[in-house]
């Protein structure tokens, strides 16, 4: 095929596209002539492409602009986790609020009935801050950091200034003691009849609570006194705890003092019945814990 009838075959095809036509649209009844458009297939193709790209721009700015988008599989909520954040936070300061006041009804039935009022540990104090502009990072050598620091400082003791376990910087008399457990003392302290502590019988599931602050460094059964739990405290105190009938801290636990560490119970085969056995030692030596706490 030569260059010319390229050209001319060329040139037809473009005088077909550009060639007028007439649309008209005719009543069927009387054939009267209603409505008329003067096209050519240009101005066709020019129309229907700009009508699909209206529809592609309209579809886009629908999708990326309104909430439209929300129903579409795949796409999610941008502020949703700031609304679940900010919810999270309300709900935190409506649960403190809430113990808060049931503590202080508490307090106010206690002292009705002559009851011991009930100190609260937790800080009074929240403070407002932004917390819009905190950006929570921790890189996974943060991580592994923490992980180890934890690991290694899980069975750390008390020392004084001195680094020395064994030589306590204050009296036994200036430390404030928690109550482990409120009872009857059946059995006293008597060293002549080897009976280290003293025997304390109360209600069935009672807490047994931490005396003092401290470590836990035994934790686990034993045949004669059944679950027993000891804590290492500051300025070498021990307090042992025995006959439980459930552990609720292990090895390595940190606990407060009056914080729950066992349930009152009778285990081991020295034991007549539910009770807590209660040993106070002091420079590895027991001491009669009836002069230190109240009972």
């Amino acid at each position: 095929m030569s260059s010319e009838s390229k050209k001319e075959k060329r040139k037809h095809w473009i005088n077909k596209l550009r060639n007028k036509y007439r649309l008209v649209i005719k009543d069927e009844g009387t054939f009267e002539e209603k409505i008329s458009f003067r096209l050519s297939r240009l101005n066709v193709f020019v129309a229907i492409g700009t009508v699909a790209i209206i529809l592609i721009v309209a579809t886009t700015f629908l999708i990326a602009f309104t909430p439209l988008r929300e129903y579409i599989p795949g796409y999610t909520d941008v502020a949703l986790q700031k609304r679940v954040n900010d919810l999270l936070r309300l709900t935190d300061s409506l649960e403190t609020e809430f113990k808060q006041n049931s503590l202080y009804i508490k307090n106010i039935k206690n002292i009705i009935e002559g009851k011991e009022i009930i100190e609260d540990t937790a800080k009074q104090t929240v403070q407002n801050i932004n917390y819009d502009n905190i950006e929570y990072t921790r890189s996974v050598e943060d991580s592994i950091l923490r992980a180890e620091y934890e690991n290694g400082t899980s069975y750390n003791l008390y020392y004084n200034d001195n680094e020395e376990l064994s030589a306590p910087t204050s009296t036994l008399s200036s430390s404030v003691f928690f109550t482990p457990l409120k009872g009857i003392i059946t059995t006293e302290f008597d060293l002549s009849a080897r009976h280290y502590g003293i025997d304390i019988v109360a209600r069935q599931n009672e807490a047994v609570k931490a005396t003092l602050d401290g470590t836990v460094i035994f934790s686990d059964w034993t045949v004669e006194t059944g679950y027993v739990i000891s804590i290492q405290h500051k300025n070498n105190f021990i307090s042992v705890y025995k006959h439980n009938s459930v552990l609720l801290k292990q090895e390595g636990n940190i606990v407060k003092a009056g914080e729950p560490i066992a349930i009152v119970g009778e285990s081991g085969e020295l034991t007549t019945g539910p009770h807590l056995h209660f040993e106070l030692w002091y420079n590895g030596t027991p001491v009669n814990p009836k002069d230190y706490i109240a009972f």
